[in-house]
């Protein structure tokens, strides 16, 4: 069973900063890529970022890059998503996610229950 369970949202100010949580059942971590995808009101979900399960390899969609980090913490099995510089259009719940695979790309299979984030002054 998948076991997924994000935390740390909340409200942040234009510029600021949020680091979310995911925890993650152990087998899930050693098998499994994990990736962040959001949904903002009224738009489809679209991937944020991806870590995979063997290498720590890392993929970021476009807005991203260069302000959002995806690490993991395997004695904690963690995977966080430090959010730097954030704007308004990072508004959105945030989900923890994870596909049938150890490798990024595919679509996701077992998903959070959802973070929401709020960038707002």
């Amino acid at each position: 069973q998948v076991q997924l369970a994000e935390s740390g949202g909340g409200l942040a100010r234009p510029g600021g900063s949020l680091t979310l949580s995911c925890e993650v059942f152990k087998h899930t971590m050693d098998y499994y890529a994990i990736g962040w995808v959001r949904q903002a009101p009224g738009k489809e979900r679209e991937g944020v970022a991806c870590i995979t399960a063997k290498n720590d390899h890392t993929f970021y969609e476009d807005s991203a890059k260069g302000r959002f980090t995806i690490s993991r913490d395997k004695t904690k099995n963690t995977v966080y998503l430090q959010m730097n510089s954030l704007k308004p259009e990072d508004t959105a719940i945030y989900y923890c996610a994870a596909p049938e695979s150890s490798y990024c790309g595919w679509d996701y299979d077992h998903w959070g229950q959802g973070t929401q984030v709020t960038v707002s002054s």
